[in-house]
């Protein structure tokens, strides 16, 4: 179970945010970045949820401490601030996300499950959707028996493994779309984030990539890439 700090100077607010996190997450809190920072360089912390105003260090230097210090722990800061200039301020510092006050619980469980997924992601090279593992190490994707698959008589689940090795940009542009799932990209995204904004290939490569993607996945059911007519693409996960 992953581990969230909350950081909150007012009691109420933090036995709230406590309550709200407890059944999905380990929960430590803190009164301000101070202890948020001696907190943290004490166990291992997944993710902060952080306040803004706060005495002796704020969230903003609380931030900005762990980035220079190279900790790329995800953030999300809680505050009253609604203006453009403290989100702006909030994300220069090296923030993840921004949530304003009074805050959605649901919204923010959304979020932190958004993050700690990406920071997976990030750190493990791989996606896993059920049965399927996108290794980036080798630019592979493979598929173990499901466990609900018939079984043979050694009591395992019948059928062979699958693996597949991709082409390098076949690769990355998989692994953008199940990175985002049910995020929409344009082809010009696509283009620029996988050939580089310099590249000499057009759309035609993304239809052509695209197109070779999905055959060579047909009748997987654990995701799928949808085509959203007149804006782009993107992936759908059914795992």
């Amino acid at each position: 179970m992953a581990t969230i700090l909350v950081v909150e100077d007012d009691k109420n607010t933090r036995l709230l945010s406590t309550a709200r996190l407890k059944p999905y997450y380990d929960v430590v809190t803190a009164c301000d970045g101070e202890e948020a920072l001696d907190i943290f360089y004490k166990q291992h912390i997944d993710l902060i949820v952080a306040d803004i105003m706060m005495p002796n260090m704020d969230g903003y230097e609380l931030v900005r401490t762990l980035r220079e210090y190279r900790q790329d722990v995800p953030v999300i800061m809680l505050t009253a601030k609604q203006t453009f200039e403290a989100k702006k301020e909030g994300f220069k510092t090296g923030t993840d996300d921004y949530m304003t006050k009074p805050v959605n619980y649901e919204e923010l469980l959304w979020r932190i499950e958004a993050l700690l997924r990406r920071a997976r992601i990030n750190t493990d090279r791989q996606i896993v959707i059920g049965t399927v593992t996108v290794n980036a190490e080798n630019y592979t994707v493979s598929r173990a028996p499901s466990a609900d698959a018939p079984t043979a008589a050694s009591g395992s689940p019948a059928g062979a493994s699958e693996q597949l090795t991709l082409p390098k940009k076949e690769f990355e542009l998989l692994y953008k779309l199940l990175s985002y799932p049910d995020v929409i990209f344009t082809k010009d995204q696509l283009l620029e984030d996988i050939w580089g904004y310099d590249t000499d290939s057009d759309e035609n490569t993304i239809k052509t990539h695209i197109s070779r993607l999905r055959g060579k996945f047909d009748g997987w059911k654990e995701f799928e890439i949808i085509t959203i007519r007149g804006l782009g693409y993107k992936a759908e996960i059914h795992a």
